[in-house]
Parts: C-alpha cells; structure tokens; sequence
C-alpha cells in the first residue's frame, strides 16, 4: 500500500498548499486553484489529502507515460475503498498484465465491431439535429451530447436494451465520485457503486449480452483462460463508465464554449474541416475526467524537487490543459489551436481505447450541426454538478437559428 508522507521527509522541500481541492465550490470552478498550484512548483503537497499533485502540462503527460515510476497497481482512486473494490480493473493495472487485458480490450474494439454497433454515423447524427432544428431549442445534454453515447456505446458492450439502460449514465457519475478522496459524500456514492456492480453481476452475462458484442467477445477471452472472471466484469465496468458519460461530457462541453464564442462557430461553419480541432479543443478546456493518481515506485525527481517512492500523486488532467507554460493564452477557447497532445484522453499504456469512437460521434454532431445551424446560443442558466473525477453539464438550454 502506498504511504502516507510529508513534505517534511523530502531531500528538497516541496511546495505545500491546504486548498480544499475537492470541495464542491472548487469543483465547479477549479481553474483559479489549478493556476495557483501550477504557480507553485512542479509538484505541490496537498496538506489536506496527504498526496501530491502534478498540474502542469509537461509534468502530468510524461508521468502518463512513465508507468515504471507512475504506477497504476495500486489503484487510481484517491481512497483506498474504492482502489480495494476496483482490484481487477484495468485502470488499476499496470504491464505485463495490463497489457494481456488490454489486447482483450482491443480486440473487442477492432473497427468492424466499431463499425457494425455505429452504422450510419452521419446519417444518425443528421436526423438527430434536424429534429432538433425544428424544436429551435433543446437541452445540450440530454437532447444532443447523450443520445448516440447512449445508443451505441451500450450496444457496443451489449448491455440488454432495457429501462435500466439509463439508470447507467446516474451509476457511473456515482462510481466517479466514490473515487474522489475519503470524505462523507464520498462514501455516500457507494450505493451507485453498488447498483453498477449488480448490474454487471446480473445483466453482462454472457447469456444476456447482445449477440457480438464487445461484452461477448470479452467473456470469449476468459473462457480461453486469456483473463479472469473479475477482470471480464471490471474490464466492462470500466468501459460503460468511462465509455459513456465522459463523452457526453466532451461533447455537451463544447457546444457550450462553442454557443458563448459565436466567431469561433463562424470559422467551424464556414470550414467543417476545424470540427475535429474545435473538440479537441473543447477537451483541452474542459476535459471530461479532471484527475486520477497514480503511486511513484521510487523517488521521482522534478527539477529541484522530488517526490519520494510509496507516494500517492494526483495527476490533473484539467489543470495541465490550462497551463499557461504550454498553451498560449490558455483560458480562451479558440477552435483553430488543434491541442492534439492535449491529455484529456489519457496517454501512454493508459490511453482511452474508446477515443476513436468518442471522435467519430462528436464529428458526426458537430458536422450535422455546422450544415444546419448559423447561430447558437444560451438560452437559460447552465447548471452543473459537482464530481470529484469528472466535469461536465447537468444541463444547457440551447437556441440555434
């Protein structure tokens, strides 16, 4: 298990901050506090959860890579409650192993089987927003960023089309939270945690799985020995959490940023060519999930300061897309900046292997959008809910013309 340490038992000291992090004012608007922490050092102690955090750019992305330093085995939650109940996850995994459950992983997720549950991408996203046009104002979320998710990802990993199919999307921000760091709210999740796991438990058998299906394919590989009974079943938790909500995330994020820069959606419309770097854009600003930890094997030296080994680091995915040391002028949202190296997908052995298809649905949306729609706008408040792991909306009342 990871230790718990102070700054105090550094060779060099290391900055040391007591911001509440993970309070609900700070999750609802943690830019503030990333800029203050990034202005520290390269890695800052934070008093109040006995870890350390990694926030700019240049230092989370090659933590992601150095899974030998960084590792993931002992789980990437913030308490060890849920690093313990996710033992099998392949989140929490790191080579060889991570690597067999992986190709499993990937295998399921070739292009044909992508392809088959997708179809007709365009032409899905095409009636969706024609429909929409029509009502001239709609809820972002639920009305646009949350209908192909839904649909394809679950038919992807052949979950029963049932009423209980929603319940997923609740479920799944639950788990989130319940990986945040040990507090009252955060054990009161654990019935979201508890509900997922039945679920799976009762409904991601193989018998119940839609015929080829990512699902099937993967009790496929447990039945030739490749990966466990456990793995199967955490393997597909983990893919229906990160698979779903996260991308109505990145989708819903963007329209918002798109409806508040009316000149930036001029250039999308007039070149539907800046769709893919408009979303990568929205990702940079607003990435769907804002941390996860990892535990240094040894001691890891940033510059002047190091981190010793047993430690358990946060790696802040929303603050290193801000950071203002690697992105010009990082705070406005400009379609044309491209960040392909953004870290909102994750990155090294850790990458989101569902980061193709969350492309391919947000290009399809934003395309049928830019065809259809000169103007966006806000057309009330926009609410937001605040997760210890992931950022996105609850709600966004929209207009188009």
């Amino acid at each position: 298990m990871s230790r718990q340490v102070t700054a105090a038992t550094l060779s060099r000291p290391v900055p040391e901050s007591d911001t509440e992090l993970f309070s609900a004012a700070a999750l609802l608007d943690p830019y503030p506090h990333y800029a203050m922490l990034r202005s520290l050092g390269p890695a800052v102690f934070l008093t109040r959860y006995g870890m350390y955090g990694l926030f700019r750019h240049d230092d989370v992305r090659p933590a992601l890579v150095g899974w030998e330093r960084f590792s993931s085995a002992e789980g990437i939650a913030m308490n060890p409650v849920t690093n313990e109940l996710m033992a099998g996850s392949i989140l929490g995994m790191d080579p060889p192993r991570q690597r067999v459950v992986r190709k499993v992983f990937d295998d399921a997720l070739r292009p044909k089987y992508v392809r088959k549950v997708a179809g007709d991408l365009e032409r899905l996203a095409g009636d969706l927003v024609d429909g929409l046009v029509r009502q001239r104002e709609f809820d972002g979320v639920a009305d646009f960023a949350r209908k192909l998710p839904v649909d394809i990802v679950l038919d992807l990993i052949g979950f029963p089309r049932d009423g209980e199919r929603a319940d997923l999307l609740e479920w799944a921000l639950g788990a989130f939270d319940f990986m945040g760091p040990a507090s009252a709210h955060q054990s009161s999740c654990r019935p979201d945690v508890e509900a997922l796991m039945q679920y799976l438990a009762t409904k991601a058998t193989p018998e119940k799985l839609l015929d080829g299906s990512f699902g099937q394919i993967v009790w496929q590989a447990v039945d030739r020995g490749e990966i466990t009974d456990t793995e199967a079943v955490m393997t597909m938790s983990a893919y229906a959490c990160a698979g779903v909500d996260t991308t109505i995330a990145g989708i819903s994020s963007t329209l918002w940023l798109l409806a508040q820069h009316p000149g930036e959606w001029a250039q999308v419309r007039a070149d539907p060519e800046t769709v893919a770097g408009a979303f990568l854009e929205g990702l940079r600003m607003e990435a769907p999930v804002q941390s996860f930890a990892r535990v240094t094997t040894c001691d890891v030296p940033l510059e002047d300061l190091t981190i010793p080994a047993g430690s358990r680091v946060v790696l802040s995915y929303g603050s290193a897309g801000r950071d203002e040391r690697h992105y010009p002028d990082p705070d406005r949202f400009r379609v044309r900046r491209a960040p392909s190296d953004t870290v909102a997908f994750g990155f090294g052995v850790h990458h989101c292997p569902g980061r193709a298809l969350a492309t391919m649905e947000a290009h399809a949306l934003f395309t049928a959008l830019a065809r259809r729609v000169d103007r966006i706008e806000l057309a009330g408040a926009v609410r937001r809910t605040p997760n210890a792991i992931t950022r996105g909306l609850s709600a966004l009342p929209i207009r188009v013309t």
